[in-house]
């Protein structure tokens, strides 16, 4: 499972004494553990490996724009501290799809809801996220799906 995995990998991580993948290992743990926490007075609870995979995406993704505010900023030491973090998280989200693969996907996923125009986009993203969500980029497949649908 992706939880044990983390933790392996965070005792690891400090053996070698690598204190910046100990430090972002420990915060993934830390986020794991908040949602299971928030989970706690949940009706319905999502399978273990979905959950860890959904943190360690809005991990990515709050770093990525991160790293585009910094490099804005120009504030490059902490862009590429966040670079390094990313780094880390993405080693354990499943293999992202390619633009190509995501252009494809859209355009089965168009074509299986007979999807005419920008009314069916969030049926279109709905179901995009239901087949492919933890192995696609929402925020870039949104501007993917705009431009299928205009």
């Amino acid at each position: 499972m992706l939880r044990e995995k983390i933790q392996a990998e965070t005792v690891t991580a400090m053996k070698a004494k690598d204190k910046e993948r100990t430090a972002a290992l420990r915060l993934i743990g830390a986020k794991i553990k908040d949602r299971d926490i928030e989970l706690r007075t949940a009706e319905t609870k999502p399978e273990d490996d979905a959950m860890v995979t959904d943190v360690l995406l809005k991990m990515a993704k709050q770093r990525r724009e991160s790293i585009e505010m910094y490099e804005d900023g120009g504030r490059q030491e902490l862009a590429d501290k966040e670079k390094a973090e990313l780094a880390v998280i993405e080693e354990f989200l499943p293999k992202q799809m390619s633009e190509e693969e995501t252009r494809a996907a859209i355009a089965a996923i168009k074509t299986d809801l007979d999807a005419q125009g920008m009314k069916d986009m969030g049926r279109v993203m709905g179901e995009l996220k239901s087949r492919h969500g933890a192995t696609l980029d929402m925020s870039r497949a949104s501007g993917l799906v705009k431009e299928a649908l205009s």
